[in-house]
Formats: C-alpha cells, structure tokens, sequence
C-alpha cells in the first residue's frame, strides 16, 4: 500500500494527454503502427466558441510536437521514408486497408500491384474517407535524405460524436525499429474529460450531495437520541461518513481531471482506497447485522477473526482492481489484466452473499424459537430488501455481460458510464433501506440484546397481566411470576466476554 502512495507521488501518468516516451512501432499486416490512445469525442464546432479556457467548446485532437525516430540504417538509405497519422472513428476502420486483386491477405498500405488495380499510391496506407465527413482523416510527414529525426505537429478537428482512435503507420520495410516521443492532446467541448468518463463529474456531484443529504438526516436522529445510540448504529454513521468523503474525491479528481488534462494521482488514490474501505466495512457490517451481533448476541466469538480475514482479503482485492481500473488509466485495461483482478473479488463477494444468508437464516430461527417478534419482524424486512438488492444486481451482471459482449467496437461508449455508475446507485440504496431500519430513536434499545427470551411478548402482555391478576392473593402472584421466571433462571448460562471465544456460538445454540 504504502509502496502505491509511493509511486502515484513519483509517476505523473497521463489521461487526456497521451504520452510516448520511446516507444516503438510493431508490426501488423504490411506495415509498422503504434496505437496513440482510443477516446470517445463529441460534437462541436471548430469555428464557434460556447466559453473560455477549456470549456471554449471545440473538439480536437492535437498531435503536439511529435519526434518520430527511425535506425541509422534505415537513414543510410536517403529515401524520404513516409510516416502517417491516422485519426479515425471506430465504425470507420474498415475505411482502412483493402484485400489485393486476388483477394489475398490484408493490407493496410498500398503496394505497387494494389496502386494498377485501385486508387492509392503505393508506399501509403489505403484510405476510402466518407464523402460527407471526410473521415477517416490523415496527415503525413517525410523524412528528408539521411535525416534520422523528423518532427510532426498537427491538429485535428472533430466534427461528429464517436468513439476515436488514432494511429502512426509506417508503410516502408526500411522503417523496422521506428520509435516515438512526445505526445498527443484530446480535447472535449467542455474540458479534458474522456468523453466516455465526461458524465461521470456530474454523477458524482450528485451522489456527494445524496450522501450529504442522507447524513444530515442520520446526524439529526441520532443528535436526538444519542443517549439511546446502538454500537451498531455508529457503525452505520462510519459508512456514511465513508460515501461522503469518497464521493467528494471522485468529483474533485474529475473536476481538476476535466480542467488540467492530467490525472491527479494523489486525489485518485484518495478515492481508490476510500473506496475499497467503503465497500469493505459495508460487507462486514451487513455480515455481522445478519449474524445478530447486538440483537441475538452480544459478541461474535470466534467468528471475529474470521470475519476479519474475509474483511482483508476483500480490501486488498478491490483496492487491487480499482487501482488498475482507474489510476493513470487512459484507455480500458487489457480483458486479461481486468479477469485476473475481478475473478477473486467476485469469488469474495460471493462469500460474503453467502455467509450473510446462511447467517441470517440462523438468526431468524432464533428470535423465532425465542419469541422475539419485533426484533423478527426487523430482520425479515431486512432479508427482503437483500434479498431483492441480490436478484437486482445479478439481472444487472447480466445486462452488463451483453452490453460488453455486443458493444465490441465501443459505439455504445456514451452509455458506458450507466454500468458503474448502477452499482453505487444500488449501495446506495441498500444503505438508505439499513438506515430507516436501524434509525436511531426513542425505541433503539428495544432491539439490542438481551438474555430474557421473548422479551417483547413480556412486555406486551404486562398490562393485561397486571389487570387481570387484581384479585388474586399476593401469594397467587409471586407463584406465578416464579413459574413463569423458572425456565428463564434454568436456560441462563454464564456469558464469556472474550470476543475471540467461541463459547459464545455454542452455548447460544444450546440455548436454542
């Protein structure tokens, strides 16, 4: 962890400023291309202005003082070698490259028997642009007689909403070893913001104050009755206090996003690990609600350090993948890198789903069996609303699976936000069901543990008990009270304070 902080400090990784450092060309079909970043544009005019600085509503792609390299033997040729720059939307890149006369194997350049059958110049990438847009768009620069270096600045204009990609293409065979230094400049109408993250800065803004809201109304009930306050309770206000700050992170690390065009690692990692701390103390809250601590039993026993464990296991995987997913992060992570991560922390949040209803399945057998109804009736609210919050999320891992599967060129990129921004929406509102269950008040104590079985139905009936028993003996009485207080005396058992104990599970069951 500590070596992550380290490093976001050292390394200034980019976003919509797309940095080469020395990188070099690889080789696919009959040339050399180095891909130079993928980002979702939209619409605007080159011409007319909507505001100033960055808002200024144009849309651009500048390649700002790009150094092109290629090998002292491929200068020793003298030959005024042709380096491309290709900027193109995704649904257009069957634009690019054609098959030969012979239907023989791809090609994205043009080859000196392709140029007598079809309209290109050999030595040059084949491109058919679209009458209308013109698109896909291209800029060339040569390299001189034995010149090693050779510059390229240009800026291109976007004129249509879409998912764009950009390309550096060497069609020469001498030009094996070329490499590229500088960088690239991405601009959207309103800022530097990706448009595929763009709504994102306004989502945030929203849930920071959902959670500002929510924590008002929390601080007021709980300002009211904080001489009631369960330890449970205070838990649910460290969740809260969680979501707010990590919502706040995540809109100020896209506003200065937005404003600069560099991520700011250290706000990033803010979020990141608010983030996975939220989630984790969300999941260990849940668990231990649905194992009854503080309603069925006063300590987990032996069940902390277990619980624990699975708490810092699901830490480090989701700080793991959201580190990946989010810092430094240009274009999507390899599918790879991305399964490596998410496969572990879905095999742990299915634990923990599966932990929680086995848990609250044992609990509700127990107030049950022990005549707590209120208490009961609690709990079968809460399992309800789990239980509808599980159906919900894996019809939407469905939904996600397809809208992935089926969007493989990325033209449903505008939406791509809805898929992330879901799963905040629905902890939100499990958080918002917990809290109007557990909302502290006059009554709170009512639902904390206590050794008396069937403590409700007591204190219901104590009215008509006292009434009904006016004109019986004083002796009559105190029989009956020890007939009824019998049972309780001879199930009472000692109770270990040690949280770590495991007597606490068995004897709770033997009471049961």
């Amino acid at each position: 962890m500590v070596l992550l902080w380290w490093v976001s400090g050292v390394l200034q990784l980019e976003a919509s400023i797309h940095e080469y450092n020395h990188k070099q060309f690889t080789s696919n079909s009959n040339a050399y291309v180095y891909f130079g970043g993928k980002e979702g544009l939209y619409y605007s005019s080159a011409t007319k202005t909507r505001g100033q600085g960055t808002a200024d509503g144009r849309t651009y792609v500048k390649i700002d003082n790009v150094e092109l390299t290629r090998t002292k033997q491929a200068a020793s040729h003298n030959k005024n070698d042709i380096v491309e720059a290709i900027i193109c939307e995704v649904g257009d890149k069957e634009k690019l490259g054609s098959r030969g006369p012979n239907n023989e194997n791809f090609n994205l350049c043009c080859t000196t028997d392709m140029a007598t059958q079809m309209d290109c110049s050999p030595g040059e990438v084949i491109i058919r642009p679209d009458h209308e847009t013109g698109q896909p768009q291209s800029f060339k620069v040569h390299f001189n007689g034995d010149e090693m270096t050779v510059k390229m600045s240009e800026v291109f204009n976007i004129t249509k909403s879409g998912m764009y990609e950009l390309l550096f293409v060497a069609c020469d065979p001498d030009l094996d070893g070329l490499v590229i230094d500088g960088m690239t400049i991405w601009k959207n109408p309103m800022g530097y913001l990706p448009g595929r993250m763009a709504p994102y800065m306004t989502f945030y803004a929203f849930m920071s104050l959902a959670y500002v809201l929510l924590g008002f109304l929390w601080f007021l009930q709980y300002v009211r009755h904080w001489k009631d306050i369960l330890q449970l309770q205070n838990c649910i206000s460290m969740v809260i206090a969680l979501g707010m700050s990590e919502m706040a992170f995540w809109y100020f690390e896209y506003l200065n996003f937005n404003r600069m065009g560099r991520r700011p690692m250290h706000i990033t990692m803010w979020a990141v690990t608010l983030g996975a701390v939220k989630k984790t103390v969300s999941w260990i809250l849940i668990l231990i609600v649905s194992m009854g601590y503080g309603v069925v039993r006063p300590t987990l026993g032996g069940l902390t350090s277990k619980v624990l464990l699975l708490g810092g296991a699901y830490f480090l995987a989701a700080e793991s993948f959201d580190v990946v997913e989010n810092v430094g992060t240009i274009n999507d992570p390899s599918g790879k890198e991305i399964l490596f991560l998410v496969i572990p922390l879905a095999m742990l949040d299915a634990i923990f789903i599966l932990w929680i209803f086995t848990s609250l399945s044992k609990t509700l057998e127990r107030l049950q069996a022990r005549r707590s109804f209120a208490k009961l009736e609690l709990y079968r609210r809460f399992t309800n609303s789990l239980a509808v919050a599980v159906i919900i999320a894996v019809l939407w891992i469905g939904y996600e699976l397809y809208f992935k599967a089926t969007d493989v060129l990325d033209e449903h990129w505008q939406s791509y936000w809805i898929i992330s921004a879901f799963w905040y929406m629905l902890a939100f509102m499990l958080l918002i069901v917990i809290c109007v269950l557990w909302a502290p008040s006059q009554n709170s104590m009512r639902y904390a543990y206590s050794e008396d079985i069937g403590e409700e139905d007591l204190d219901e009936e104590g009215v008509a008990l006292t009434s009904g028993v006016a004109g019986k003996t004083s002796t009559a009485i105190e029989t009956e009270k020890i007939g009824v207080a019998k049972p309780d005396a001879k199930e009472r058992k000692p109770i270990s304070t040690d949280v770590f104990s495991l007597e606490d599970d068995i004897e709770e069951d033997k009471r049961d």
